[in-house]
């Protein structure tokens, strides 16, 4: 979760600093960063599964939805490190 908060920090300071080096070095330590969130919750989805704690019907719902997250964040950083070989 502390990486989560270093990501935003780094991004508002690169807001000043205007930087593409340091624009693609978030970028890259905020996909593994995600693609880390993704493991956690497949693994905390299939305990909970096991478990049987929620209905079935319930948890594919807050599955797909914490892996849809995790997703849209991976997707948004590669269209970051991807669009700025344009420039």
């Amino acid at each position: 979760m502390m990486a989560l908060f270093a990501i935003i920090i780094c991004f508002i300071i690169n807001l000043f600093v205007n930087s593409n080096s340091f624009d693609l070095i978030v970028s890259i330590i905020s996909i593994l960063v995600f693609i880390g969130f993704t493991a956690y919750d497949v693994q905390k989805i299939k305990r909970l599964n096991e478990e049987e704690l929620i209905p079935e019907d319930n948890l594919s719902i807050i599955g797909a939805l914490n892996l849809y997250l995790d997703y849209i964040n991976i997707f948004l950083d590669l269209l970051r490190i991807f669009g700025n070989s344009r420039d």
